[in-house]
């Protein structure tokens, strides 16, 4: 939209809108009704079922309290949804880390001769985690995935994991610890042996050879355009809101063919605490979205842009 001269009053960001749906909101403020406003997106709802993803990295600050929190939702939404998680993962080759020769020419970032990578957490290349170390954990969670996650959706053993290693090997000390990995794996119940077999099968990380997994990742984040991390997707659409339990499950809810959303949509997706009426087994204890009372705010808008 071109600026016609009349636009040196509007700031960035700006919400605009047609005349004729701003008249109807003005004569709502003017009655001294409260009107709330919601702008949404609409999301593809081809069917019964919502796939929804999430990109990410085991060093990524941001998406920590949603990894803790998120699986009584996975759980809850059950068959009716099938979650992916993708770990990012730098190309090397393009990033010039391999030689010419086949050296490894980023130092501690990357694996297999420069072919993976990741950024130094800390920016220390000499201390703490290690970009290799943030490689490694990420082939671990891909294998986690496709022994305890792939086949069902839900992978609740998966959620697990990520959870203990939040709480037990989230520090630079611990990070890359072995003894600290086994005791995450026996508190989420993943039996070590598999995922090391898995590691290794997969092409391993410390050979001058390509790892089929990693390769498989930088391949779905050039096809996605993966470009922020985190970002969460709901049939195919970037979620660009923060990522919290509540907006990725009113995603999801929104994703279904109308008529299909599963009960626990339907009981928690207006509750102002979606994830403690999930908990609750669909028993909504607090206010309902836009009004602290627990009213709900008749006077609404709709809007439709083309």
């Amino acid at each position: 939209m071109a600026d016609d001269g009349s636009g040196s009053d509007i700031s960035i960001p700006s919400f605009l809108m047609f005349k004729k749906d701003a008249d109807s909101v003005k004569a709502e403020l003017r009655a001294n009704h409260p009107v709330q406003i919601e702008m949404t997106w609409a999301l593809p709802s081809p069917d019964d079922r919502v796939e929804y993803d999430l990109w990410t990295v085991p060093s990524d600050l941001v998406s920590r309290d949603f990894q803790k929190n998120f699986k009584e939702v996975a759980v809850a939404l059950g068959d009716r949804a099938y979650f992916t998680p993708h770990q990012y993962i730098y190309d090397g080759v393009k990033s010039h880390c391999q030689g010419a020769d086949g050296e490894n020419m980023c130092f501690n970032l990357c694996t297999n001769n420069g072919r993976y990578c990741a950024t130094d957490p800390d920016n220390d290349l000499d201390h703490g985690i290690s970009g290799a170390d943030v490689v490694k954990e990420s082939l671990r969670r891909i294998c986690i995935w496709k022994h305890y996650g792939e086949s069902d959706g839900i992978g609740k053993e998966w959620w697990d994991y990520i959870a203990e290693f939040l709480h037990r090997c989230d520090t630079p000390d611990y990070f890359a610890n072995d003894d600290c990995i086994k005791d995450a794996f026996k508190h989420s119940k993943i039996d070590a042996g598999t995922i090391d077999r898995c590691m290794n099968d997969s092409g391993g990380l410390t050979a001058d050879a390509p790892n089929a997994f990693l390769d498989l990742e930088m391949a779905a984040q050039t096809r996605r355009g993966v470009v922020v991390l985190p970002t969460a997707f709901v049939n195919t659409v970037a979620l660009r809101s923060a990522l919290t339990v509540s907006t990725v499950f009113s995603a999801i809810c929104a994703g279904f063919l109308d008529g299909t959303e599963p009960q626990i949509c339907a009981q928690c997706a207006k509750c102002s605490d979606e994830l403690s009426c999930i908990k609750n087994k669909g028993k909504c204890n607090s206010a309902i979205k836009g009004d602290s009372s627990g009213k709900v705010i008749t006077s609404d808008l709709s809007t439709t842009f083309p």
